[in-house]
């Protein structure tokens, strides 16, 4: 049964009208700097400000803005929790929506738009909460630092990177931290709700190949060929079979799974566990292992020349303690023709799932969902708690939402029709203040 702090009707009117508004700041990243967050920088800190914080605006390029606020607990011996969410959006095509991306839309019990699952929803979430502690008077036991942040879309170099590497004083006594992908219903199609909560996220290793060979005509005999020395190295990449390396969290998680479906937690024939977990195994299956998915080519300027030089872009990703692996693995599969670099490289990380924190997420989650089942798990992607890791600030994926059978949350991260529907932020609003209050 929920308590007497829990949040009233006007929190949760809020934050349905605050992820509506925000959406409507069109603050998308294309990437090379193109981005412009301060309109909901300033639209979040005007409403931290009148809930009686002081936040900072923070700039490493103009217009390119972070806001981060303190808000002191009752415990002052008690170590503080980092709570932040990226403001920026990844790119939506008007034409291919249902409704403009940046309308931000109440539609049917839905919020419409870009940003409605990753992650102005959350964003709305914190800023609901605090609001509601304002007016009644509640202060959560851990000193909170709120950080809404740009650039996470990218590179963060504007954003947490930023924050981590130049402001690390505004984060003193955070110890872990909490933001996006994780607490949201998973509907495994028996009926079961299952809630992961990210413990940790895959590194990411975004490669550059290049391939030099001899340039020369179309019609004569080339056997120093760039295009043919990179399409072999491109093809031995996407054809591996990278073994599987289990981490702590993704352990867990199967274990955990394998009880909630009563079979054996083999793990060491994994393949075997995750086809007998059903539909559940899409939520570690991409964590069993490193991965290396070719993604752009760019070779040659005219069909009768052979150019000198060919290049591919690769989306790698390595689990906690493979990097060395990785790294072993691209030098034998591009071969001595072929030479590789990190165009992009943040680290992978890991949290315990036996931790007070973890505890008092998965109680606040089992409060107002009772009928769910709450285990751990690992980002095959990556969020800003990479760049917060520097800090010595242990990162979780904890933004609840529940959601009705058939609602494809995963799949709406970057696609088309970005939606939630309005109960699951009012859900969402209930488990965080349930969790903040006490964590």
């Amino acid at each position: 049964m929920a308590d007497q702090h829990t949040p009233d009707q006007q929190a949760l009117d809020e934050v349905v009208r605050f992820t509506s508004d925000l959406i409507r700041i069109d603050t998308t990243n294309r990437g090379g700097g193109d981005c412009r967050e301060r309109p909901a920088a300033e639209y979040a800190a005007a409403l931290l400000a009148e809930a009686g914080l002081e936040p900072t605006l923070l700039e490493r390029t103009e217009g390119r803005t972070n806001v981060v606020a303190r808000l002191e607990g009752t415990d002052p011996s008690a170590d503080a929790l980092l709570v932040h969410g990226h403001l920026d959006v990844v790119p939506a095509q008007a034409e291919d929506w249902s409704v403009h991306p940046f309308s931000g839309e109440v539609r049917d019990g839905v919020v419409w738009g870009r940003g409605a699952v990753d992650m102005k929803n959350m964003d709305a979430m914190i800023l609901s909460v605090v609001r509601h502690w304002a007016r009644t008077g509640v202060r959560p036991r851990r000193d909170l630092v709120i950080a809404f942040t740009a650039d996470e879309e990218a590179s963060a170099e504007d954003g947490s990177g930023f924050l981590a590497d130049k402001h690390p004083g505004l984060f003193e006594g955070c110890t872990e931290g909490i933001s996006e992908s994780g607490a949201f219903t998973f509907h495994d199609g028996t009926g079961r709700e299952i809630y992961p909560v990210a413990a940790g996220e895959r590194g990411t290793g975004w490669l550059k190949l290049t391939a030099h060979g001899r340039a020369g005509h179309g019609s004569k005999v080339n056997r120093a060929n760039a295009v043919t020395r990179l399409a072999a190295a491109i093809a031995r990449i996407g054809a591996h079979e990278w073994p599987v390396r289990l981490t702590p969290t993704v352990g867990a998680a199967l274990t955990e799974l394998a009880a909630l479906y009563g079979v054996e937690p083999d793990l060491d024939d994994v393949d075997t566990l995750l086809a007998k977990i059903g539909p559940a195994a899409a939520l570690v299956e991409a964590t069993v292992r490193n991965s290396a998915n070719p993604t752009m080519l760019d070779a040659g300027y005219k069909i009768n020349v052979i150019p000198g030089e060919a290049v591919a872009h690769v989306d790698g990703r390595f689990l906690p303690g493979t990097e060395d692996e990785f790294r072993a693995t691209l030098d034998q599969l591009t071969g001595p023709d072929v030479d590789w670099e990190f165009q992009h490289r943040e680290v992978a990380l890991t949290a315990p799932v036996d931790s007070p924190t973890f505890a008092g997420m998965r109680a606040a989650v089992e409060e107002f969902a009772p009928g769910g089942h709450v285990v751990p798990y690992c980002m095959s992607g990556g969020t800003d708690a990479k760049q917060f890791s520097r800090l010595g600030i242990t990162g979780y994926g904890f933004a609840p939402l529940k959601l009705p059978e058939g609602f494809d949350y995963q799949a709406l991260f970057h696609g088309v029709d970005e939606r939630v529907p309005v109960e699951a932020l009012h859900f969402g609003v209930r488990v965080l203040d349930r969790f903040l209050r006490t964590a």
